[in-house]
C-alpha cells in the first residue's frame, strides 16, 4: 500500500516536470481556520456547505451536525425544496438551488459534494479556485483524464481533497485490516469478498450508468487493495446476466447483472470478488482472509442479535439489512467525522484522490478485461492518460497528437506521476491517516 501511494505521487512529480512551463494558480485559501488560535487556544469552528441534499447527502449532513468544531451553514440542491428541507431539519441558516452558492460562499471553509457523478470534477475544479477543502463522494469523475486534473487543481491550491469509500471505515473490514496487519492469521494467501443487492435496479438506472464493475465492483476492488495493503498488478473478470433480461441490449458490461474478479497481488496472494445485483436472502456483505495461520471472516450485519430456534429452521430472526445507507450508516458517519477531525486538527485526509483514481483504475481495467477475455495489466489503463499540464489531461484514444517530450506511464505504481503533491500536505500511507484520524 505505502509503495503504491509513493509511486502515484511520484507520477504526479514526474508529470508536473515534464510540463512545459505549467500555470500556477494563486488561491486564497482559510487555513487559518483550520488550526488553534494561537493565543486563546482554542479553535475556530470550521464553517461548511453540502452540495446535494439527496440520501448521501442527507447521511453526511447528519453526521457533521454530530461533530466537533464543524458547523453548517449552507446546502444545495436543484430542487430547492429539497434544500430547504434538510435545511430547517439539520438547523443550517441558508440554502439554495446553485452550487456555486456553496462554493463561493465567502464565508465557507470546505465543501461536502454529494450531487449526481457527472458533476464531481467540474465542482471539485471550482472549489479549489475558490480555496475551499472538499470531501466528494466517488467517483472523482466518469473518466481516468478528469479525474487526474481534479486531483491537480486541488493539490495545487493547497486544499484538501477526501474520497468517500466508506467501506473502509466499517468497523467489520476495518478489523480484517487490522487483523492481516497484526499478523494474527500469518501471512495473506487468499482475499475474497463478495456483494449481492437484495433486488436490482431498475433499466433506466444501469443504462448509461458505466457497467457493473465502475457502479457495483468499484467498492469491491477498492476494498482487496485495502485489505492486501499491496499494490496490484492485473486482474481478470467476467460477467453475464441471470437476473434482469431486459438489460442484456446494453453496451459492454451494462449488460452484466453478475460479475467475478481475480486480482493478483504481489508474493503471489490473489483477491476473488464476486458481485450480483440480487440476493434473495438480503443484502450480502462480505470479506475473507485466510492466511497462512487462520482465518478471518466478516458477517452480515442484521438489525439484531436476535435467533429463533425451531424443528425446521435455526437462525436469524431477521433478515440482513437490505440497503446500503442502513448496512453502512455507521461507515459514512465515521468517514464523515474523519473529515470533520482532519479540518478542524489541519490533518492529512484519510482518503486521497488517489486511492480514488487507483480505484476507478481498477474498475476500468476490470472492464476492459470483461470485454477482450483476457488478463488486464493496470498500466495499460495508466497509458491512456497524458497531461499537457497538471490540470489539462485527455485520454490518449481522444487525441491524434502525442505530446513531444512525454511518454505514457506503464506501471500502476507510477500513477503518482500523474498527479501534483499537494503543497500543504506531506504523503504518508492510509493506514498511518487513518489511525491519526480516529486515534488507533
Amino acid at each position: 500500500m505505502v509503495t503504491f501511494i509513493i509511486a502515484l505521487v511520484s507520477l504526479l512529480v514526474a508529470c508536473s516536470s515534464a510540463f512545459t512551463s505549467p500555470q500556477h494558480h494563486v488561491v486564497v485559501t482559510r487555513s487559518s481556520v483550520l488550526q488553534m488560535a494561537a493565543e486563546s487556544g482554542a479553535r475556530e469552528p470550521v464553517k461548511v456547505g453540502v452540495i446535494g441534499c439527496g440520501r448521501i447527502g442527507i447521511v453526511h449532513l447528519g453526521a457533521i451536525n454530530k461533530a466537533p468544531g464543524v458547523v453548517p451553514i449552507v446546502v444545495s440542491n436543484p430542487t430547492v425544496s429539497k434544500a430547504e428541507d434538510a435545511a430547517k431539519r439539520f438547523g443550517v441558516p441558508k440554502f439554495t438551488s446553485d452550487a456555486m452558492d456553496v462554493i463561493t460562499d465567502p464565508e465557507v471553509d470546505a465543501v461536502w459534494i454529494c450531487s449526481p457523478s457527472q458533476y464531481h470534477a467540474d465542482q471539485i475544479k471550482a472549489c479549489a479556485a475558490n480555496g475551499k477543502h472538499v470531501f466528494c463522494e466517488k467517483p472523482i469523475a466518469t473518466d481516468l483524464a478528469e479525474t487526474v486534473e481534479a486531483i491537480n487543481a486541488c493539490n495545487e491550491a493547497g486544499v484538501k481533497l477526501m474520497i468517500g469509500l466508506q467501506r473502509r471505515f466499517d468497523p467489520n473490514f476495518l478489523r480484517v485490516r487490522t487483523a492481516i496487519e497484526n499478523k494474527e492469521v500469518g501471512d495473506t494467501i487468499i482475499i475474497k469478498t463478495c456483494s449481492r443487492d437484495p433486488s436490482p435496479p431498475p433499466y433506466e438506472y444501469v443504462k448509461g450508468g458505466g457497467g457493473i464493475f465502475n457502479d457495483m465492483a468499484v467498492h469491491d476492488l477498492d476494498m482487496t487493495r485495502f485489505l492486501a495493503g499491496e499494490d496490484p498488478i492485473e486482474i481478470l473478470a467476467v460477467g453475464s446476466c441471470h437476473i434482469d433480461k431486459s438489460i442484456e441490449d446494453l453496451p459492454g458490461s451494462e449488460a452484466f447483472d453478475t460479475a467475478s474478479c481475480i486480482v493478483r497481488y504481489p508474493n503471489g496472494v490473489n483477491a476473488m470478488v464476486d458481485v450480483c445485483r440480487q440476493s434473495s436472502y438480503g443484502y450480502d456483505q462480505r470479506a475473507e482472509v485466510l492466511g497462512t495461520k487462520g482465518m478471518i471472516a466478516t458477517d452480515n450485519v442484521y438489525p439484531n442479535t436476535a435467533k429463533i430456534y425451531k424443528n425446521d429452521f435455526t437462525g436469524n430472526a431477521d433478515m440482513p439489512y437490505d440497503f446500503f445507507l442502513s448496512r453502512y450508516f455507521e461507515a459514512y458517519v465515521t468517514e464523515t467525522e474523519a473529515f470533520c477531525r482532519s479540518l478542524v486538527e489541519d490533518t492529512p485526509v484519510p482518503c486521497t484522490g488517489i486511492d480514488g483514481l487507483v480505484a476507478l483504475t481498477m474498475s476500468l481495467a476490470a472492464d476492459k478485461s470483461a470485454a477482450e477475455g483476457r488478463w488486464v495489466k493496470f498500466s495499460e489503463i495508466i497509458q491512456q492518460v497524458y497531461c499537457e499540464s497538471p490540470t489539462e489531461c485527455s485520454l490518449l484514444a481522444n487525441s491524434d497528437v502525442f505530446p513531444d517530450g512525454f511518454k505514457p506511464v506503464g506501471d500502476i505504481k507510477d500513477l503518482n506521476k500523474l498527479v501534483v503533491p499537494n503543497k500543504k500536505e506531506k504523503e504518508s500511507s492510509f493506514m498511518e491517516k487513518f489511525k491519526n484520524m480516529v486515534g488507533l
